[in-house]
């Protein structure tokens, strides 16, 4: 059986190649042997078919249930996310990523395409999305699988977590030292706190600015 290669430690020829497009026939065959190093690894979600060395766009996933994807293409995304995600490839290491909660996927064996959402209910006025509201939980696995799918198409088309990483905005620290308890005023867009400067860290890191800062 063949095994995922660590891109850390050896080479693998096809990991930045777009893959060649395949029969439908042969990407099931493809996607049997991929579900099967991914059940015996048991340590991952989703495998596309360079991430064990074959040069085909086939990758397969499971989330909540078994997906396959024969060359794959992305009609529709939107509503775009931060999202921190790993990869079996590049293993011990995980990336901030841009990803987008909502996916419409076209794949060589489905006559339709296949959505994929984050949310628990659609929020666009459309009948995209046919599930009942359900649990946060539930909502988190269909985020993790729409961001997996697109994990995956990359994979096919070469790219890497690296190539999606996303730097995360570093907020601006005052130029006069203030004191871990004094108390500060922040804002966002139209919202406004006041609390103490240690409290006030997480909201700084995530774009909010101290009054008179810009």
């Amino acid at each position: 059986m063949r095994k995922v290669i660590n891109c850390y430690k050896e080479n693998n020829p096809v990991i930045n190649k777009k893959l060649k497009e395949v029969s439908v026939e042969e990407g099931m065959e493809i996607a049997t042997e991929l579900f099967n190093i991914l059940n015996e690894r048991k340590d991952g979600i989703g495998l596309a078919a360079n991430q064990v060395g074959i040069d085909a766009s086939v990758a397969v996933l499971n989330v909540r249930e078994p997906i396959i994807l024969i060359n794959p293409k992305i009609e529709e995304q939107w509503d775009e996310i931060d999202y921190y995600e790993g990869c079996l490839s590049y293993p011990e290491k995980g990336i901030h990523t841009k990803r987008y909660r909502n996916i419409i996927v076209k794949s060589a064996q489905e006559e339709s395409g296949m959505y994929f959402s984050g949310n628990d209910v659609p929020t666009d006025g459309t009948s995209r999305g046919t599930w009942e509201a359900s649990k946060k939980q539930d909502q988190e696995e269909r985020l993790l699988e729409a961001v997996c799918v697109q994990h995956e198409i990359d994979h096919l088309n070469g790219l890497t977590i690296y190539d999606r990483e996303h730097k995360l905005k570093q907020y601006k620290r005052t130029e006069r030292k203030i004191g871990r308890n004094e108390k500060v005023t922040i804002t966002k867009d139209k919202e406004t706190l006041t609390l103490k400067y240690k409290k006030a860290i997480p909201y700084l890191e995530k774009g909010w600015v101290i009054n008179g800062q810009t």
